[in-house]
């Protein structure tokens, strides 16, 4: 459960002051393609750490500086293979410009000290080898107002002399630090799931945990960092954000317990998706941790470089758009037991919770979600709505009929919740107009009417029936609606209503028929955009198509500000009814429309309103629209005609192939599609031109 102390400053504020990049768990191996393991991903450790601090190397601005949060290396120091693993490390970042702090991991300085690990532990003589190797294993340094303060965790709970002197310094630390901002760093995390959890190969043990929280719920601490899990995971700690970061090497397979498909590439081990480091921004006030994935991209010995990348980051935390979200069909927050596997997992399960769809959201700039009443009614998704809340999270709340009591208990403000989407009967709705008007008032949240069809003569052909719901009012009987809906705003009985596109609708002349219907009544209007193919048992799986609609509607959700466009749904079904792709597949990994929510949400986010310069009027595969900085076309047009369109503009005008992230000018782009074979070319282009 969440604190019930109020962080301050969790969403920045003030200007920008610098970035810096925390890695995890490189997993150096003493030769190249070389691993004691019996894992091939472990093999190319080296080759993937090389390509992060070559990708570091390209950033521009470049980052103040990057910290390791240790597992440096593999070896571990009693093996002759140690020191070589560590020249290779050095050698490896040699590339990067700017000061790479280290602190050390379980394979750096033995493990934890608990009585049943078969692996070696940390010790006096491995420290000082460490110590001689890399420099001190704990220690800070202070860049304006802030101190970054790394500490070794092996050492709480070890008996060494040094735990000792390490507890007196880090107290006296942040004695100094007072009237300072504060940043942790360390190897082990406190807990993976909860601060009571019992002790396992991942955490912290008492009595070093406690003490070590206690710490951190100062209210000056800012936030931690921990590696060792290989995944991401994310809580608070008072008002401290605790972040735990992947690894840049491969991904602890244990936990591929999580999917509900069978795991990838060695048993879950080689998961490419899961492996990444951290970009963070830091501002006056507040910061923003940023997920970058690296994919396995890996760089041969002797690389002077790799292709500077083009980085698309977003977080809710500097998002300003409210009006573009998706539905939690999936549940979002899910624990599970990880089972006990062998290896250091042999003794019983561990709980953990399953943060995968959260770092999904966070990296595309995700704030507005549907979520259904059984997330706000259970304890656990509820806690978690009360953490990303002060993040910028924002929750709709569908629920069937009308908002139970038990919901409106809850002080929906601090949970983030907005408004509920009640889904009525026209029967029901009649009659519940007088109670939807008390929860607006009493609550404070908006209210939307999503009509129950109950009875669709189109259904029967007199030999079978459906059994399909079908939530929200369609677009062809908007009209013979308007009144009943105009008279309901005016009584203050709700906010507005959900209308169903379906994917076949062009959204564009949808959105216009929404916006002057929105006019005509008052309603605010929830788009619940379909991406189900026209049958139950028929997969829709185009990609590009979803990708092509998507970037349509990030431009259209900021054009219409009485429109909020929520796609259903944010991961795939691909069992029971409407199998269809979405932002995620089923092992929780980005999907191309994910990418392209990412890429507009940091080319946008912070833009504000834009405007369509062309009324919606022309053709549907090309948008044009001005913000405050440039004017724009999106075509989402096949390669021939998008050719065509290009070919009228300056030949350096920058576009973007919203497909790939890739930057080019627009002579290049015209070049690409001339050399690529057609039989490679996607059948439909979705390219964002900047009109110079």
């Amino acid at each position: 459960m969440p604190s019930t102390a109020v962080p301050r400053h969790l969403r920045p504020q003030g200007k920008k002051l610098f970035s810096f990049v925390v890695v995890a768990d490189t997993h150096i191996n003493q030769e190249e393609d070389v691993s004691s393991s019996p894992y091939q991903t472990n093999k190319l450790a080296n080759a993937r750490a090389r390509h992060v601090f070559l990708d570091i190397a390209t950033m521009d601005p470049q980052p103040r500086f990057v910290i390791h949060l240790g597992d440096i290396v593999n070896p571990v120091p009693s093996l002759p293979t140690f020191a070589q693993a560590a020249d290779h490390f050095k050698d490896i970042i040699k590339p990067v410009r700017v000061p790479v702090h280290v602190l050390p991991g379980n394979h750096d300085v033995g493990d934890k000290r608990i009585e049943w690990m078969p692996a070696e532990q940390v010790c006096d003589d491995f420290i000082d080898t460490y110590r001689r190797t890399f420099g001190p294993d704990y220690f800070s340094f202070v860049e304006g107002n802030t101190r970054f303060i790394l500490i070794n965790s092996l050492l709480l709970n070890s008996g060494l002399q040094d735990e000792a002197r390490q507890k007196a310094w880090l107290e006296a630390e942040l004695e100094q630090a007072a009237g300072q901002r504060v940043f942790l760093f360390m190897h082990y995390p406190p807990y993976i799931y909860a601060r009571n959890e019992r002790s396992n190969y991942d955490n912290l043990d008492e009595p070093g945990r406690s003490w070590l929280l206690s710490l951190m719920e100062r209210p000056n601490v800012e936030a931690a960092f921990a590696g060792h899990v290989h995944n991401f995971w994310y809580d608070r700690v008072g008002g401290a954000e605790l972040y735990m970061l992947p690894s840049t090497a491969f991904l602890r397979h244990d936990f591929t317990e999580f999917y509900h498909v069978a795991p990838g590439s060695e048993f879950g081990r080689g998961d490419v998706h899961k492996f990444g480091y951290f970009i963070v921004d830091l501002y006056e006030s507040g910061h923003v941790a940023y997920s970058l994935r690296t994919l396995g991209e890996h760089a041969a010995p002797g690389a002077a470089s790799v292709p500077a990348r083009a980085r698309y980051l977003a977080h809710p935390k500097v998002s300003a758009l409210d009006t573009l979200g998706v539905e939690l069909r999936h549940p979002w927050s899910e624990s599970m037991q990880i089972t006990a596997t062998g290896g250091v997992q042999e003794f019983g399960r561990k709980w953990a919770r399953n943060d995968y769809p959260l770092q999904a959201l966070w990296e595309m700039g995700v704030r507005l979600a549907k979520i259904p009443e059984i997330d706000l009614a259970e304890d656990e998704p509820r806690s978690r709505m009360e953490i990303l809340a002060p993040i910028g999270h924002q929750y709709l709340v569908t629920t069937l009929g009308m908002p139970k009591p038990a919901l409106l208990a809850h002080d929906l403000q601090r949970l983030g919740v907005i408004g509920f989407e009640a889904n009525l009967t026209k029967t029901a709705f009649a009659a519940g107009r007088s109670r939807l008007r008390d929860i607006r008032r009493e609550k404070g949240v908006s209210v939307f009417y999503s009509k129950l069809l109950t009875v669709d003569p189109s259904q029967y052909d007199g030999q079978q029936f459906s059994h399909v719901v079908h939530a929200g009012f369609r677009l062809e009987e908007l009209e013979a609606h308007e009144e009943e809906i105009r008279r309901a705003v005016q009584e203050e009985a709700i906010d507005g209503i959900t209308v169903r596109i379906a994917p076949q609708d062009d959204v564009m002349a949808a959105s216009r028929r929404l916006e002057a219907f929105g006019k005509q009544t008052g309603a605010r209007i929830i788009a619940s955009l379909k991406m189900a193919g026209p049958g139950i048992a028929s997969e829709h799986a185009d990609d590009v198509g979803n990708v092509a609609h998507l970037a349509k509607v990030s431009i259209l959700a900021r054009h219409y500000s009485g429109i909020r466009y929520i796609y259903d749904t944010f991961m795939d079904v691909d069992r029971g009814y409407f199998p269809r792709h979405a932002f995620i597949d089923r092992r929780f990994n980005p999907r191309p429309m994910a990418r392209t929510f990412a890429m507009l949400a940091a080319l946008f986010g912070e833009a504000g309103s834009l405007r369509c310069t062309d009324g919606l009027a022309r053709d549907a595969g090309l948008l044009s629209f001005t913000t405050a900085q440039n004017d724009y076309q999106l075509l989402c047009l096949p390669a021939e005609q998008a050719g065509s369109t290009l070919s009228r503009l300056a030949p350096d005008a920058p576009v973007i192939d919203l497909l790939s992230g890739e930057r080019r000018s627009c002579q290049e782009q015209l070049d690409l599609w001339r050399t690529t074979p057609q039989t490679d070319t996607p059948p439909l282009q979705v390219i964002l031109a900047t009109v110079q």
